[in-house]
């Protein structure tokens, strides 16, 4: 069995966009629509030589460094296909989210060719996060890696630390640029090259070494000219008008509602917000399905609109995430991994200290059999059932998703201030972990309860129903 490609939705928030000075970067990971993810913390480790990495898809063999930071990780229920860690934040405070999917053009392709032997979304949070400092650095240590050994996909990779954000984006099998989001400003992707035009001489532009030459020697770019790395990598097809370019649309609209744009227009990748945003802006661009329009799938009765543009949430999303890195906070230690297993509408964002030693049980666990102690099979329990009436059930798991967000927000608090008092990592540690447990569980008996409640207001729902005179 070979797993399709994720085909993800990504959203970074610069430091003067949000309203609290955090930033942030987010993702929903798409790929099944059942294929369980457990969530786990690799702790700090020292090893007395260079450790080897061999990719189970392409068989990729690297020299890894011997000293490992600690990091929290997204991987797959099963490694037989390559880990897929997907996202997490290191104990220096960088945090790492790979991979947007995207697509190079044909004629890129016929110039530098993919490597089937090449890096892969599967290796890439392995690879790169335990090593790296700043986002910078990241950026720097995966261009490197795919400027030397090549990629077998084109992808989107997300980096922030406490000081900025970083995209990087991959085309053909070793070209690559990289842009840092602007302060102010926010970016949302969506399975295409998105970076616009690049400035060789500016601070927030990196590129592979190779790039300008590459382009000059196949004559697809003249020096005099803007360099627009979407127009001369990318695609503008059918797809991207129906796949890609409709959900970017849905968070700008819902970020920026004075922008004058519509599901087809030619969208900047850079925006800035119309108010500062909150972590929960970041959550409920990762939860929309062109709410309020009438392109949103959920609506009853379908119609050829609802159907017309594929949206951000949907039900092959294996787990979203916002990672959000806040200044005032010790790095790694106080930055949060807001996590939500399953479909991101239906589901419910969790946060989890960076600074924890061990995650809670039940996120370590889940195979292809369904498992009720499993965190990824408790919420895809859940929203099948919310899928069964939607129109009905919805509404209650929004208001319960309200009611735990506020609850979690209140825990941060507590944690923050307990934080504040204690004198060593271990126990910072115990702090942070102490927290993910109670998230974890006021999470868990929340939607326990709602299953109660709404299995058995479902009871008297089936088809095989009949209205009875109540005198009979």
């Amino acid at each position: 069995m070979l797993l399709k490609r994720s085909s993800c939705t990504s959203i970074l928030i610069g430091k003067k966009a949000s309203a609290d000075g955090t930033i942030m970067i987010g993702r929903n990971e798409d790929s099944q629509a059942a294929w369980p993810k457990h969530f786990v913390v690799h702790p700090h480790q020292d090893y007395a030589q260079p450790q080897k990495f061999i990719a189970k898809d392409t068989g990729l063999t690297l020299d890894l460094p011997q000293s490992w930071a600690k990091y929290t990780a997204t991987p797959e229920w099963t490694n037989r296909y390559g880990l897929f860690e997907e996202d997490g934040i290191n104990e220096y405070g960088v945090a790492m989210s790979a991979t947007e999917s995207a697509y190079s053009n044909a004629r890129i392709l016929g110039l530098d060719p993919l490597v089937p032997g090449g890096i892969s979304e599967a290796a890439m949070i392995t690879i790169v996060l335990p090593f790296v400092k700043t986002a910078k650095a990241g950026v720097l240590r995966l261009g490197s890696l795919i400027s030397d050994y090549g990629t077998c996909e084109s992808n989107g990779i997300l980096f922030a630390d406490h000081q900025e954000a970083w995209y990087l984006e991959t085309a053909g099998g070793h070209q690559w640029v990289a842009q840092r989001i602007p302060d102010d400003s926010y970016a949302v992707v969506a399975n295409q090259l998105a970076i616009q035009t690049i400035d060789f001489d500016a601070p927030d532009f990196l590129t592979a070494p190779t790039l300008q030459d590459f382009c000059l020697k196949n004559r697809l770019w003249q020096p005099h000219q803007p360099f627009n790395f979407r127009e001369i990598f990318g695609t503008n097809d059918a797809s991207d008008r129906v796949y890609n370019i409709p959900r970017v649309w849905d968070g700008q609209r819902y970020l920026s509602p004075s922008l004058a744009i519509t599901p087809n227009s030619t969208l900047n990748f850079i925006e800035t917000p119309d108010r500062p945003l909150f972590v929960e802006d970041a959550i409920a661009v990762l939860s929309r399905h062109f709410n309020e329009t009438p392109f949103d799938p959920a609506l009853r009765p379908q119609t050829a609109d609802s159907q017309k543009f594929r949206p951000i949430s949907l039900a092959k999303t294996q787990e979203a995430h916002v990672l959000q890195l806040r200044p005032e906070q010790p790095k790694g230690i106080g930055d949060l991994h807001w996590l939500a297993m399953g479909v991101a509408a239906e589901s419910i964002f969790v946060p989890f200290y960076a600074g924890l030693t061990q995650t809670p049980a039940s996120y370590q666990i889940g195979e292809m059999t369904f498992d009720p102690q499993s965190a990824y099979w408790q919420a895809k329990q859940l929203s099948v059932l919310v899928d069964s009436h939607y129109t009905a059930f919805m509404l209650k798991l929004q208001a319960l998703q309200k009611q735990l967000f506020s609850q979690h927000l209140t825990l941060i608090d507590q944690t923050d201030t307990a934080l504040k008092s204690a004198q060593t990592k271990t126990a910072q540690g115990a702090i942070c972990t102490r927290a993910a447990r109670i998230a974890a569980e006021q999470t868990k008996t929340g939607m326990q309860q709602l299953y109660s409640q709404l299995l058995i207001q479902a009871t008297d729902a089936s088809p095989l129903n009949f209205k009875t005179d109540k005198n009979l």
